[in-house]
């Protein structure tokens, strides 16, 4: 039986012809995946399609495993940066590709998520939102040590620059943590063709303005395009009842 809530909607936005973000709901309600793709138009597209595809294999297949929840997360993302690595390999043109991911996976009585990039993980609890990821890019790094201001991260000419990914050779940092979940949290997966543009105190007065899950990714993605929509647009909630 399902213990949760959940629906998903993906945006090319204002300014781009070419969807490269993917998403994957478990129509069970097991696990959900966020991919924002980059390189070139087919191959952003590509790299998010098949690290999708291969993450939601993988766990599917192996869902019902003896494998520990982390280890199973942790290969389900090495196996799709293998498969970026050799359709790389076979399509030379699309030699840059890359992608993030943000997996979440409702497995036994420990939830887990996976994290590579900058799509985020929040936690909306109690009137409050909480970013449960860590960006892997170089601003967030520089924050987090004081280099830069809360105020210089969110201009600098850098904040878009990631020090991991999905479709390299040497990934090394793939984030796996145990999720805390209670009744009543809503999580938000996303790109950041939303979070770009829209503040985290406005999506958590969508959230909290929002009475099913369709209307909260209906209205973030519309709050994303009515600030500017720059970029491809994806958000998944996921409720817990």
């Amino acid at each position: 039986m399902i213990k949760r809530r959940f629906t998903g909607l993906t945006d090319p936005g204002l300014l781009r012809s070419v969807n490269q973000d993917n998403y994957y709901l478990d129509p069970e309600g097991r696990f959900f995946i966020v991919a924002d793709g980059m390189g070139g138009h087919a191959g952003g597209q590509e790299a998010s399609q098949i690290a999708t595809k291969s993450i939601e294999a993988y766990l599917d297949k192996n869902w019902d495993s003896d494998l520990p929840s982390d280890v199973l997360l942790q290969e389900a993302v090495r196996q799709a940066n293998q498969g970026i690595l050799e359709d790389q390999y076979n399509h030379p043109e699309r030699g840059d590709m890359g992608t993030t991911a943000v997996v979440v996976a409702f497995r036994q009585d420990q939830p887990w998520y996976a994290h590579v990039g900058d799509s985020r993980l929040y936690r909306w609890r109690e009137a409050k939102l909480e970013q449960v990821s860590e960006d892997h890019t170089w601003v967030a790094r520089a924050l987090k040590v004081g280099d830069i201001t809360p105020e210089q991260a969110k201009v600098h000419p850098w904040r878009h620059v990631l020090f991991q990914c999905l479709g390299r050779k040497d990934l090394q940092q793939i984030d796996i943590y145990p999720l805390d979940v209670r009744a009543g949290d809503c999580f938000l997966m996303c790109s950041d063709g939303l979070t770009e543009e829209v503040p985290d105190e406005l999506i958590g007065e969508i959230l909290q303005g929002s009475d099913t899950c369709e209307e909260a990714v209906t209205k973030l993605v519309e709050a994303a395009k009515a600030a500017g929509g720059s970029d491809n647009i994806t958000v998944v909630t996921i409720v817990q009842q």
